[in-house]
C-alpha cells in the first residue's frame, strides 16, 4: 500500500490497536482511522470479570498502552452500520461514508442473550463491555441478595469468584455437569468445581431454566430439577457470537463470523482482512478447518499479522499459525490452556495428578498432541509446550512466518498517554508523533 493512502480499521479493541500499530511499525505513513461502538479507548477486557468486579481496579486503571507512533483518527461511540466492498464504504451512522484503501475488520464478539430471559429487566446482565462491569458492580454493591450466575465457562467461573471474594453469596446454573466442561478437561474441571463448592457457591449442575418470575425484590429462576433461585442479580454468561450484523449484505461469507483464508485476508473481499474473535480461519498447524479463536493472546498475534498481510498484499501474504494460549485465575488458582484443547476427540495426563491439585491434561486426535491446560503447573508447561509446538509443523507449503507478530508481554493496563478531545459527536486522540518505524 501506498503512503498516502487509507486504512480503515473496524473495531476498536485490542486486534484493531495492535493491527494499527503495527501498520505503522512496517513503515505505513498513511492515514489510519479506527472506527469503535464503544466510547472508550482499549482497554484489558480480562479485567472486567476479575479486579473490575472485586473493587481492585476502576475503569481508568483498565486502558491499554498506545503506542506513541500510532497517529491515529478515533472514532470511539461510532460503530459501523454496513459495508459496500465493490467501492470500498464502510457505512457509519447518520448515513456517512468513510472511504478505505484497505480495510481491518476487528468488531469481536457481542454476549450472546439467553432465550426467555427477561431481557429488560434492570436485574438482569451480560458482561462484555466497561460499562457493563460498572453496571454489574454497582448492582451488586446495591443489595445484599443472592448474585446468580447463569453459565459454568471462563467468564461465569471468574464472575462468581470474584462475587464469592467479596463475601456474597453467589450461586451457579449450568447446563453442564461440571464447570468449564471439555475446555479443561474432567480432572481439572471437577477440581475448579469442587473449589467453589468448597467456598460456599450454590450450585446448579446439569439443569435447564424453565422459566423466569419477575418480582419486585428479585427474580425467580425456576430450573428443570426443582430448584428455585430468588436472584437479586443475575450476570448470564453462555457465550459470545461474531459482531457481523453490520457485514450483512456485503457480499462477504460469514459464517460463524468472517470467514478468512490462512493468511487473514477475507473470503468474498479484496483489501480486506480480518483479526481477533471475529475471524474464522484455518490455522494450517492444526489443519484445515476454519475455527475461530477468543483469547486475548491471539487478538494481539492476530491484530499484527493481518497489518502485515494487508500491506503485503495476498499474494505475497504467509499464513498465521499460532499455537493459542489462553489463561484464567480463580481462588488462587492458575489455569494455562495452550493449543486447541477442543480439537481433541481423548485426554491423558502429561504431568502431576489430580490429587495433588498440580496437573497437565493433554488433549489427542488422532495419536496427535493438539492441545493442553494446565493447573499450577507453569514451569512444566513451558517445558511441554515443546512437544506440542513438534508435534503440530506447519506443512512446508510456503515460508513461515517470522517471529515479528508473535504478541509482545502484555503489560499491566495503564492510562493512554494519548489526550482525547470531543468534537462533532465522536472522539478523536492525537497521539504525539514518534519517529518513523523502519520499512519491513
Amino acid at each position: 500500500m501506498k503512503n498516502e493512502e487509507r486504512v480503515v480499521i473496524a473495531g476498536g479493541g485490542l486486534a484493531g490497536l495492535r493491527a494499527g500499530e503495527r501498520l505503522r511499525e512496517l513503515g505505513f505513513r498513511g492515514e489510519i482511522v479506527i472506527v469503535g461502538a464503544e466510547r472508550h479507548l482499549p482497554y484489558h477486557r480480562p479485567a472486567l470479570s476479575k479486579e473490575a468486579i472485586n473493587g481492585e481496579l476502576i475503569a481508568s486503571d483498565l486502558r491499554l498502552t498506545i503506542s506513541r507512533e500510532l497517529d491515529a483518527v478515533w472514532r470511539l461511540g461510532t460503530g459501523a452500520t454496513h459495508l459496500e466492498p465493490d467501492r470500498h464504504v464502510v457505512g457509519l451512522p447518520g448515513g456517512e461514508e468513510l472511504k478505505y484503501d484497505g480495510l481491518i475488520i476487528a468488531t469481536g464478539v457481542e454476549p450472546r442473550h439467553l432465550a426467555g430471559a427477561p431481557r429488560q429487566d434492570p436485574r438482569i446482565h451480560v458482561l462484555r463491555t466497561v460499562d457493563d462491569a460498572i453496571a454489574i458492580k454497582r448492582a451488586i454493591n446495591s443489595t445484599q441478595g443472592l448474585i446468580v450466575v447463569i453459565g459454568g465457562g471462563l467468564i461465569g467461573c471468574e464472575m462468581a469468584a470474584s462475587v464469592k471474594t467479596m463475601g456474597r453469596d453467589v450461586a451457579i446454573v449450568s447446563r453442564s455437569s461440571t464447570l468449564l466442561g471439555s475446555a479443561v478437561g474432567k480432572n481439572i474441571a471437577d477440581t475448579v468445581t469442587e473449589a467453589h463448592r468448597a467456598r460456599g457457591v450454590r450450585m446448579a449442575m446439569g439443569v435447564k431454566i424453565r422459566h423466569w418470575v419477575r418480582q419486585s425484590g428479585g427474580v425467580a429462576i425456576h430450573l428443570s430439577d426443582g430448584q428455585v433461585f430468588f436472584a437479586a442479580v443475575v450476570v448470564i454468561a453462555v457465550g459470545a457470537s461474531p459482531s457481523v450484523a453490520w457485514l450483512r449484505g456485503s457480499g462477504l461469507v460469514l459464517e460463524d463470523g468472517v470467514l478468512c483464508d490462512p493468511t487473514c485476508h477475507v473470503v468474498g473481499g479484496t483489501d480486506i482482512v480480518a483479526a481477533g474473535d471475529v475471524a474464522r480461519w484455518p490455522n494450517l498447524r492444526f489443519g484445515g478447518q476454519p475455527r475461530r479463536v477468543e483469547h486475548w493472546l491471539n487478538a494481539v498475534e492476530m491484530g499484527r499479522a493481518a497489518a502485515e498481510n494487508l500491506l503485503a498484499g495476498r499474494e505475497s501474504s504467509r499464513p498465521f499459525t499460532p499455537v493459542p494460549r489462553f489463561w484464567t485465575e480463580q481462588y488462587g488458582m492458575r489455569i494455562q490452556g495452550s493449543g486447541l484443547p477442543a480439537m481433541g476427540t481423548d485426554t491423558t495426563t502429561l504431568a502431576g495428578s489430580q490429587k495433588d491439585h498440580r496437573t497437565i491434561t493433554g488433549f489427542i486426535s488422532d495419536g496427535r498432541l493438539v492441545g493442553m491446560v494446565g493447573l499450577d503447573a507453569p514451569t512444566a508447561m513451558i517445558k511441554l509446550s515443546t512437544e506440542l509446538w513438534r508435534q503440530n509443523k506447519v506443512a512446508a507449503s510456503g515460508p513461515p512466518r517470522p517471529p515479528q507478530h508473535l504478541a509482545p508481554p502484555e503489560s499491566q493496563p495503564l492510562p493512554s498517554h494519548a489526550p482525547v478531545v470531543r468534537s462533532r459527536g465522536h472522539t478523536r486522540t492525537l497521539a504525539r508523533t514518534g519517529p518513523k518505524a523502519p520499512p519491513r
